[in-house]
Order: C-alpha cells, then structure tokens, then sequence
C-alpha cells in the first residue's frame, strides 16, 4: 500500500483521487483552469466564477475532484477571490512555502492533483484567523442537492 493509499485510508474514502495525465488534463480544461492548476497562474481577482456564489454546497479540485472546501466556511475577505476560513479535510491541502513576485506567502495546493489553488494568510475570521484565499479556476462547485448524486454523499449532512 503506498502513502496515497494509505492516507485514503485514514480519511475513510473509497474512491482513488488522481491527477490526470497531461493530454487529458489539457483537454478536459480550459486554458485559464490549466494556467491556474499547472502553472501556478492567478485568474482576475472580482471576475471569476465562485467569487459572489453564496450557494450551499461543496468545492471539489476540477482536476482530481478531492473534496476541498465548504460553503459553510467561506466567507466575503473583500479580496477579490473566495476566501475560506478552513478546509473541509486539511489533509488534502499542501501548504508551500512561496516567495515568487518577492512575497513571503503560503502556497495551498490539493494533495492527489497536485493543483495550485491559491494562499493561505493569516488575517482571516475567528476562531482559526485564518483565510485560504482560492482561485476560483482551481475549483469545480457542487451544490448541496446534488451531492450525493455526485459522489459526494458524506457530505449531505453538512447542509
């Protein structure tokens, strides 16, 4: 069993997250969702899919489709971008060092795709203060009534 397995495991899912080979990755999205995911690219902060959805339901990473975030924890930061106080499992986000563009920041990225999402600062709500900062391109919304015809039943009783 290697660590990916493993750590499936621990987190009681039955299905294999991945992340796609190149050529299907390159088809299946668009060209800001790959810039955004694959190479560490920003979308336009105010102009971007998920950034005013006030919508119940979950945030999935749109090239592996690990569970990522909660609408119950986003909240409006005034940044230009989703912002959410917490994960729904911090186990699949992959916090990096970033000092790119002469910044010392957090990078997040999703553990089984690998995708860049966006950062994590430390000016966020309480009780953690903390504020994952998310580029909408990274994400793909389910809403909550459609979860469990997604895939993603653990999560009903959330909503």
């Amino acid at each position: 069993m290697n660590k990916d397995e493993n750590r499936s495991k621990e987190e009681g899912f039955w299905k294999e997250y991945k992340k796609l080979d190149e050529e299907t990755l390159r088809e299946r999205l668009t060209p800001l969702q790959y810039k955004v995911t694959q190479e560490n690219g920003t979308e336009k902060p105010f102009q971007n899919e998920y950034y005013y959805n006030k919508e119940p339901g979950i945030y999935v990473d749109v090239v592996s489709g690990e569970p990522l975030f909660s609408s119950l924890d986003k909240f409006e930061s005034g940044s230009g971008w989703p912002s959410f106080s917490k994960p729904l499992l911090p186990k699949l986000i992959i916090e990096h060092e970033d000092k790119n563009h002469w910044m010392d920041r957090v990078e997040v990225r999703s553990f089984y795709g690998n995708s860049h999402l966006g950062h994590l600062f430390d000016d966020g709500p309480t009780p953690s203060g903390r504020r994952y900062c998310i580029n909408s391109a990274s994400l793909r919304f389910i809403p909550a009534d459609e979860l469990a015809e997604e895939g993603y039943q653990e999560f009903t009783s959330l909503f």
